[in-house]
């Protein structure tokens, strides 16, 4: 909560590269009912590889792994379990399709963090609780040294730290002090410092990544796995999250390096989901389908390059043809010659 503090108070001014991010995600974001609006067997090829990918890298990061050709059984079928590791990737499969069947109709609160928590570490004794004992973060080197990485919030103190970092979170959405995504990358690098379980905390992290996402309305989680992508850059992730979490105690961390991480996983998200989506071919009627809501979301007022921009992977002869077809049935006309020329909706559209 003490990164969450930060914005709500006097928090610095944001450097050009997140901004840029921020940018870029709004984007994004506004081409989401775009792209998905793609074939149904296309998005759904998707969704299951995001699901094994998560499962399996979200615990990999974790040291937690399976045997490659037990993968589809423990993720998808309902067979007897060999180990722990599979109870454990079975079990964080569970929490994600919790999350991506209930969505942003599963609140941000306690219980649903307990209740991830629990499903993601299977039946251990203290799944769904909070840590008994203090617990620092150790690093370990090849050598045998350890050393301290971070000192976690007090076993004693975690339930109060928890119950400010949900109130916090309510108060940041509702201030809206500073954009929404600046305050959800806050929310997981406060989790992470108050360090509430005894072992899950960076899996319950991501799960609660992806639901957040859902909540703010960035629903590229659904597709792409965001824990691969952490865990394509874990030494990233691992350094920005140490860097970041230095004075946290004190409130006077710089929570920017771990910030524009996440923000940076978001965008790389979203920019492999376009290129996926567009180098799978769409039939001929869903072309025209995404062609024409492209033309309903644009401004009364459009070109064929905002066209291009928002319709990835279909060609502008695909989409010159659509313009021409809706120009003989009068509902767009043109105001110009030229591939830069401008088209405007008519009554006929409108109506």
């Amino acid at each position: 909560m003490k990164t969450l503090e930060q914005l709500l108070s006097n928090f610095e001014s944001i450097p050009v590269t997140i901004s840029w991010y921020l940018t870029d995600l709004s984007e994004s974001k506004g081409k989401q009912e775009l792209f998905t609006k793609q074939s149904p067997q296309k998005l759904k090829v998707l969704r299951e590889h995001s699901i094994i990918e998560s499962a399996i890298s979200s615990n990999r990061i974790e040291g937690v792994k399976v045997n490659k050709n037990r993968i589809g059984t423990v993720i998808f079928g309902r067979s007897l379990l060999k180990d722990r590791d599979e109870e454990e990737v079975r079990g964080y499969r569970k929490a994600l399709d919790l999350i991506h069947q209930k969505r942003a109709k599963l609140p941000i609160s306690e219980k649903t963090i307990l209740q991830l928590h629990q499903l993601s570490r299977g039946k251990i004794w203290d799944a769904g609780k909070y840590k008994e004992k203090d617990g620092d973060i150790i690093e370990k080197y090849p050598d045998g040294r350890e050393r301290v990485r971070f000192k976690t919030v007090s076993a004693k103190n975690t339930p109060d730290a928890m119950k400010q970092l949900i109130s916090k979170w309510n108060e940041c959405l509702k201030k809206k002090p500073i954009h929404p995504l600046i305050t959800l990358a806050a929310f997981n690098l406060d989790f992470l410092c108050i360090h509430p379980f005894r072992d899950g905390n960076g899996r319950v992290s991501r799960l609660l990544l992806l639901l957040q996402c859902y909540h703010l309305g960035y629903e590229v989680g659904r597709f792409i796995s965001l824990e691969r992508l952490i865990e394509e850059n874990k030494e990233r992730y691992y350094e920005t999250l140490e860097q970041s979490s230095i004075n946290w105690h004190q409130g006077s961390q710089n929570s920017l390096p771990y910030i524009a991480f996440l923000l940076y996983i978001l965008k790389t998200a979203y920019r492999e989901f376009e290129e996926r989506l567009g180098k799978m071919k769409t039939p001929r009627g869903e072309k025209t389908d995404l062609i024409i809501l492209a033309i309903q979301k644009s401004n009364e007022v459009f070109r064929i390059s905002d066209l291009q921009h928002q319709c990835p992977g279909i060609s502008i002869d695909m989409i010159r043809k659509v313009l021409k077809d809706l120009k003989n049935k009068d509902k767009i006309i043109c105001l110009g010659r030229g591939h830069t020329a401008q088209w405007k909706k008519t009554k006929k559209w409108i109506n």
